[in-house]
C-alpha cells in the first residue's frame, strides 16, 4: 500500500513538473514581435523626421539690476489692545501707547519705568480697570497710530513682548 502512494505521487510529481514548462516556439513568437514593432517605429520615425521644424532660436537672458522697491505696511492690520486705563504716574496718554510691561505690583511697573527715564523715554504707569487690575509701563505714546507702530517695533529689539494699546 506503501509504495503504490509514493508510486502515484511521484507520478503526479513528474506530470507537474513537465506540465508547466514553456515553449520556446512561444518565446521566439514574442521575441519576433517586438522586433518588428521596434523596426516599424524607427521606420515612422525616420519618415517625419524630415517633416520637423527647426527650433527657433531664443535670445539669451540679460541679467538686469533689482530695482529697490519701499515696502508700505499696512497699519490696519496690526493688533492693537483696547483697554480702559487710568494714568498712574506721568505726563498724559493720547490715543496710542506702546506698552512694554505689565505687573500687578506698582513697585515693580515703578522700577521699570524708572530705567525708561534714565535712557531718555518720558515713561509713564497706567492701572487698566479690569477685574484683575494690572499696571502698564507705558514707554511713548502717539495720536497716530503709524507712529505708535514704528515705535512699537523699535521697542521690540530690547522688548520683544511690546505691544500697543488704544485707550478708550
Amino acid at each position: 500500500m506503501k509504495k503504490s502512494i509514493v508510486l502515484c505521487a511521484t507520478l503526479c510529481a513528474a506530470l507537474v513538473m513537465t506540465g508547466c514548462k514553456s515553449k520556446e516556439s512561444a518565446y521566439r513568437k514574442a521575441y519576433d514581435k517586438a522586433k518588428a514593432a521596434e523596426a516599424e517605429a524607427a521606420q515612422n520615425y525616420n519618415n517625419t523626421e524630415t517633416d520637423i521644424p527647426e527650433t527657433p532660436v531664443v535670445t539669451p537672458l540679460v541679467e538686469k539690476p533689482a530695482t529697490q522697491t519701499t515696502v508700505v505696511d499696512n497699519n490696519d492690520n496690526v493688533v492693537v489692545r483696547n483697554e480702559s486705563v487710568s494714568l498712574v504716574n506721568g505726563s498724559g496718554l493720547k490715543a496710542y501707547s506702546v506698552v512694554v510691561g505689565s505687573f500687578s505690583l506698582s513697585a515693580n511697573a515703578e522700577g521699570l519705568q524708572n530705567r525708561l527715564k534714565a535712557a531718555g523715554y518720558d515713561a509713564q504707569i497706567a492701572r487698566n480697570n479690569a477685574a484683575k487690575p494690572m499696571y502698564r509701563v507705558i514707554a511713548t505714546t502717539f495720536n497716530d497710530k503709524a507712529d505708535a507702530v514704528r515705535s512699537r517695533d523699535a521697542f521690540r529689539s530690547t522688548y520683544p513682548d511690546a505691544w500697543l494699546l488704544y485707550n478708550k
